[in-house]
């Protein structure tokens, strides 16, 4: 009942901020509510028992790249505080493109045999956790790639300056 109620909690402290990073016209706010959400993540993983991912948590993601968001608008048009235009002309083009991956990796999701872990995984061994992201869940791995440089190439779009 208790891990319960933390999941609960911690989901809400991931998805209540995630919505205003995604809703808000300014980049600041966005940027800082950022932070809470990946320190709900953090404490997902500490509810997973995955100590080490946590802390890799907040040293990349709540501290590295949250900071590194953070100048990356003061030194652009961002930090200007006034709010950003979210939409533009390609708002249907990026909708079907989004379509698409989500049915290809919805088609990919269901036809592939997930493995049932056998055991117990050892605890804070950093070895063992790179193996398992390059052998059993490099499908996971590799998706995440993919999803990283999808954001950054949009990133870029949104970024670039309307002629």
């Amino acid at each position: 009942m208790g891990e319960l109620a933390a999941f609960t909690i911690l989901a809400l402290v991931t998805l209540l901020p995630a919505v205003v990073v995604v809703t808000s016209p300014n980049l600041v706010r966005a940027a800082m509510s950022l932070i809470p959400s990946l320190l709900g993540v953090t404490g997902l993983f500490v509810l997973l028992q995955a100590e080490f991912v946590a802390g890799i948590q907040i040293l990349i993601y709540a501290g590295a790249i949250a900071v590194l968001i953070l100048f990356v608008i003061m030194l652009t048009q961002g930090g200007t505080g006034t709010a950003v235009r979210q939409a533009n002309e390609q708002r249907v083009v990026g909708a079907l493109a989004a379509a698409a991956l989500t049915a290809a990796l919805l088609a990919l999701l269901l036809r592939t045999a997930w493995p049932l872990a056998a055991g117990t995984l050892p605890r804070s061994n950093v070895s063992a956790v790179g193996s398992a992201f390059l052998t059993t869940f490099v499908l996971a791995f590799e998706i995440s790639s993919v999803v990283l440089l999808v954001s950054l190439v949009g990133a870029l779009v949104i970024a670039r300056r309307e002629q």
